[in-house]
């Protein structure tokens, strides 16, 4: 096969739906009440990237979903999750391939940080409903071009921010928004270090099976290096360390509880102290800072935020939350919706988070945690890197998704440089 490169006139053309087809096109049609699936329906999935969390996705997927094929740039992947399940799964290696497929309704894209927003474009152009991991970009002119592409193509796309899915977490934000509080004062996240400039690496021999060229798409084009291909995410090129990790599930949290899922922050500012920390600020006035110490002392608030109230405060984190404020109580679900967040698979938990996905696919609702909730979110996490690495104070227009007042950082966020042949596709 020859090397793979984007050509998103080629997804335009065979591709571009000129309407919804995906009752006509599911192995088994859906002919459903609005919002009820039948024990008999199915609706058919391939996935796009089969690494860690593929894997743990691929497990937890509830029905109606079935997979039906897989595709990985590095084979090997796609190939021992098949052999591993000992199901009869096609594979390949092109995601177009199942892009091409009238007979797959939605995919799971779970590829690396900096390889995710060119498939899920062309996803949505092929009229496929997606399910994409989180850090859903690596720059915020990425999520802008998604958004756009996601709503001319009514595609039902959620991001894998599965803590939306928590009660615990909705109820806990619902105090927080809804004024439970008082007004609130200060929010407090832990201070998530960034990632690294690249430090280069000798070549060593590709991988069989491993496309390269792929695998790196829109990062500068390096010699094959193991400690690369296992530790991208270390390096600004390819991700935004902590930051874009287990931040993108804190400031979600921060997003969702102050009710700003649609707008971000507008002043965003580097801390003197402590070292690497970010504050920003809100039009309404709330100030968030990235201040608590990273580790095990605050582990509770990994993925969560503090958020102190003329009231009093809360922590909220991972299907949980801890509450000091007299007087205020909340009405916590039944024991048995907390503990099926905690099982074996806790950490990772996303069935439900799916489930919701899927139930939306028929009535063509929006999920809850929608492509753009996932990209305005994470954006709050691409401006916090970009303050600390320009060491300067930046304002956001959460409206026009521009950096106003400082051309160089506003290239920065919204048109960063891709190597030749993998730009992002026109609208």
């Amino acid at each position: 096969m020859e090397p793979w490169k984007p050509d998103p006139d080629r997804i335009t053309s065979i591709m571009n739906p000129t309407r919804r087809t995906f009752l006509k096109t599911s192995a088994l049609p859906l002919i459903l009440t609005p919002g009820i699936l039948g024990a008999n329906d199915r609706i058919t999935v391939g996935v796009i990237g089969v690494g860690f969390r593929a894997n743990l996705l691929i497990d937890q997927l509830p029905k109606p979903g079935q997979i039906v094929a897989l595709c990985d740039c590095n084979l090997p992947l796609a190939e021992a999750a098949v052999a591993k399940r000992k199901t009869t799964w096609d594979v390949y290696q092109d995601y177009r391939r199942i892009l091409d497929r009238k007979d797959i309704d939605a995919v799971i894209i779970a590829t690396q940080d900096f390889d995710r927003v060119i498939p899920s474009i062309h996803a949505c152009q092929a009229g496929k409903d997606v399910y994409a991991e989180k850090p859903l970009t690596l720059y915020p002119g990425e999520g802008t071009a998604l958004v756009k592409f996601a709503r001319k193509h009514k595609t039902v796309f959620q991001v894998g921010t599965q803590q939306r899915s928590m009660e615990m977490d909705q109820i806990a934000c619902k105090l927080v928004r809804t004024g439970g509080l008082g007004k609130i004062k200060l929010v407090q996240c832990l201070n998530y270090p960034d990632s690294k400039p690249f430090t280069a690496f000798p070549e060593e021999p590709t991988p069989e099976k491993l496309d390269w060229e792929v695998w790196t798409g829109q990062a500068p084009m390096r010699p094959y290096n193991a400690k690369l291909h296992k530790g991208w995410g270390g390096f600004q090129d390819y991700g935004g360390g902590e930051t874009t990790n287990w931040g993108a599930h804190g400031l979600d949290i921060v997003q969702m509880a102050l009710g700003m899922d649609g707008t971000g922050p507008v002043e965003i500012w580097p801390l003197s102290e402590p070292a690497g920390g970010v504050a920003f600020r809100y039009a309404n006035g709330v100030e968030v800072r990235l201040e608590l110490p990273y580790g095990k002392q605050n582990e509770d608030l990994q993925g969560g935020a503090r958020f102190v109230g003329e009231q009093g405060k809360i922590d909220i984190w991972r299907n949980n939350f801890k509450i000091d404020a007299p007087g205020v109580a909340l009405d916590l679900p039944p024991a048995e919706e907390i503990q099926k967040w905690h099982d074996e698979r806790a950490l990772w938990q996303a069935q439900y988070h799916m489930g919701y996905w899927l139930e939306c696919i028929p009535t063509r609702k929006r999920p809850n945690a929608d492509v753009e909730i996932g990209h305005r979110s994470v954006t709050v996490c691409h401006l916090a890197n970009l303050a600390r690495r320009l060491n300067r104070k930046l304002h956001w227009d959460p409206k026009k998704e521009q950096v106003v007042g400082d051309r160089e950082a506003n290239m920065l966020a919204t048109n960063r440089p891709r190597r030749k042949g993998w730009e992002l596709p026109k609208l």
